[in-house]
C-alpha cells in the first residue's frame, strides 16, 4: 500500500512540474480549437459557418471510427502550437490558495482586467470574458463541469469523478517528430493499430484563455471510447502520438454540430471521434490496460 501511494505521488509531482512547463510556454498554446471543442460541445453555432467550403480548418478534427485502423488516412488539423487570435502573455499555474482568493466570474470582469492592467477593448479582454461565460454554462444533459484555476481543483475534481482512491493516468498529445510546421490542416496515416484505453469514465481537460492558468475539466455519461493513435504526415514525416476520444451515442446531440457536417452524417448515425489539442489533457485510471 505504502509503495504504491508513493508512486501515485511520484506521478502527480511529475505531472505538475509538466504543467507547469506547459503553462509558462508561449500562449500560443492557448488554442482557439479547445474553445471551439467546447462551444460546439455546449451547441453555440453563432460564429460556425455553414458553407463547408469556408470551414475554419482548425474545425477539422474529427473523423470516424473506421478510420482507427493501420493504413487509413484522414485530413486533421494539428498544431503543435495551435494558434489563437485572443493570445495571452505567459500564463503560469497558480497555488489553489491564490486562484481562490481572485475573482472568477464575469460580474467582475471589470475588477479582473483592472488587476491585470489588461484594457476592457482588448481582444484579450474579449477572450476573459469567453472563457467566464463558458464556464458559467449550465453542464448539458448527463455532463459533469468544472474550471479548474489550479492544479489542486483539477486533481480533486478528476478524483471526484474517477475515485478518490484511483491511481490516475494522463494522456497527452504530442509532437515526437519533426513538429509540423504551416499548415497545420494535412493528411495523416494512422501507422499502428490504435491502442485503446479500456476505462469506464475520463475527464477531459481543456485550456482555456486567461491570464492565468484555466482549464476547462469535464466527463460526460455514455459510452465514450479513448484510444492512443501514431499518426504520420507531411512531407517532413511530422509523427505524432496523438489521444482520440470516440463519442458512442450521437443522438442527442444538435443537428447543427460541426462535427455532422464536416463528416457529413446525422446524428445517432455513426460514433464521432475526434482528436485532442496538445494542450489538453484526458485522465483515466491508471490500473486500465490498453487493447
Amino acid at each position: 500500500m505504502a509503495s504504491g501511494f508513493s508512486s501515485s505521488w511520484i506521478f502527480i509531482i511529475i505531472f505538475f512540474a509538466f504543467l507547469v512547463f506547459l503553462c509558462a510556454a508561449d500562449q500560443d498554446h492557448i488554442t482557439s480549437t479547445s474553445r471551439k471543442l467546447l462551444q460546439h460541445h455546449h451547441h453555440h453555432h453563432n460564429s460556425i459557418d455553414h458553407d463547408n467550403n469556408n470551414m475554419d480548418p482548425s474545425q477539422k478534427i474529427f473523423f470516424t471510427i473506421d478510420n482507427l485502423k493501420k493504413g487509413k488516412s484522414m485530413e486533421i488539423f494539428l498544431s503543435p502550437k495551435s494558434p489563437s487570435s485572443k493570445s495571452m502573455s505567459t500564463t503560469h499555474l497558480l497555488s489553489r490558495e491564490e486562484a481562490d482568493s481572485i475573482p472568477f466570474t464575469s460580474s467582475k470582469l471589470s475588477s479582473i482586467l483592472h488587476l491585470f492592467s489588461i484594457s476592457k477593448d482588448s481582444p484579450q479582454a474579449q477572450a476573459m470574458n469567453d472563457t467566464l461565460k463558458l464556464c458559467e454554462l449550465e453542464p448539458i444533459h448527463g455532463e459533469t463541469k468544472l474550471c479548474a484555476t489550479s492544479f489542486e481543483s483539477m486533481l480533486d475534481f478528476t478524483r471526484g469523478i474517477l475515485g478518490l482512491d484511483t491511481h490516475l493516468r494522463v494522456l497527452t498529445t504530442s509532437f515526437v517528430e519533426n513538429p509540423s510546421t504551416k499548415p497545420y490542416l494535412r493528411n495523416y496515416t494512422v501507422v499502428e493499430d490504435p491502442r485503446e484505453i479500456l476505462a469506464t469514465k475520463m475527464v477531459a481537460c481543456h485550456s482555456m484563455p486567461y491570464p492565468y492558468a484555466v482549464f476547462y475539466c469535464h466527463s460526460q455519461e455514455g459510452e465514450n471510447r479513448v484510444f492512443e493513435i501514431s499518426l504520420e504526415g507531411g512531407s517532413g514525416g511530422e509523427r505524432v502520438e496523438a489521444v482520440g476520444v470516440c463519442h458512442v451515442d450521437t443522438s442527442h446531440w444538435d443537428r447543427d454540430h460541426v462535427s455532422f457536417r464536416v463528416l457529413n452524417i446525422k446524428p445517432g448515425t455513426l460514433p464521432v471521434c475526434h482528436v485532442f489539442p496538445p494542450d489538453n489533457f484526458v485522465w483515466v485510471p491508471a490500473y486500465f490496460e490498453t487493447n
